[in-house]
């Protein structure tokens, strides 16, 4: 494995990093040295520190993977000197001072919004029977079924928290656009993209694109992996 970069892997809200697991398993098995960052999802500090740790525990060179609010977090996180490049799985790609809240408010207002239900005790949940449909649409009901029922809750704090330095802006970036996605509109994904420059496939899929089409997603990854220098 030591000429290639580890990778790591960010999940986003309302889920844990167990969702990578076919990621996890296609990429290893290709000689990858891979991590899963278990992300609290309280506050985007404390993930991006989460994120960090797992980076820096590499000792070399590290594509950094983000799925979702996971692209908030790697463009926090992304600085950090061992990360040399940054792949985004239908996620958000927030620039200097944004968030999620300042992204979420851009999405055009003609197709349905993601059913984020009001906070609770400081708390954002999706609404359960609302789950299948908007974030796991190409996936088996029973599997959609069991993620709206383990949400993961999500801090209010992590979605308002502000970038401080986009690390997209001196790292090479690559987007992953899902085409059915119910949760990030895909016109919303390809303006981030493009805004960044990243290098963009699109694939037809719903925003749980890393659980319903693994290898679309690891092949991404491994572009990215293969452009790092060694």
């Amino acid at each position: 494995m030591a000429d290639k970069p580890a990778i790591v892997l960010v999940h986003g809200g309302f889920v844990d990093g167990s969702g990578w697991r076919a990621v996890y398993d296609l990429l290893t098995r290709d000689g990858y040295r891979v991590a899963v960052v278990q992300n609290p999802t309280l506050s985007l500090r404390g993930d991006a520190a989460a994120a960090r740790l797992i980076i820096d525990a590499q000792g070399g060179p590290v594509v950094l993977v983000g799925h979702s609010y996971g692209g908030a977090v790697i463009t926090e996180a992304g600085t950090d000197p061992n990360v040399a490049a940054l792949v985004y799985i239908a996620a958000f790609m927030p620039d200097a001072g944004e968030s999620v809240n300042t992204l979420l408010a851009g999405f055009p207002t003609d197709v349905p919004g993601p059913p984020i239900l009001p906070p609770t005790d400081g708390f954002l949940f999706l609404d359960r029977g609302k789950f299948p449909a908007a974030f796991a649409g190409d996936l088996p009901a029973e599997l959609a079924g069991f993620m709206a029922d383990s949400q993961v809750p999500w801090g209010v704090e992590a979605v308002g928290e502000q970038i401080t330095e986009a690390a997209w802006r001196t790292k090479p970036s690559w987007y992953l656009v899902t085409g059915d996605d119910k949760m990030i509109p895909p016109s919303a994904q390809h303006t981030m993209s493009g805004r960044a420059g990243a290098s963009t496939v699109e694939v037809a899929g719903s925003h749980a694109i890393y659980v319903s089409d693994p290898a679309a997603v690891a092949d991404l990854i491994k572009q990215a992996a293969s452009a790092t220098p060694k």
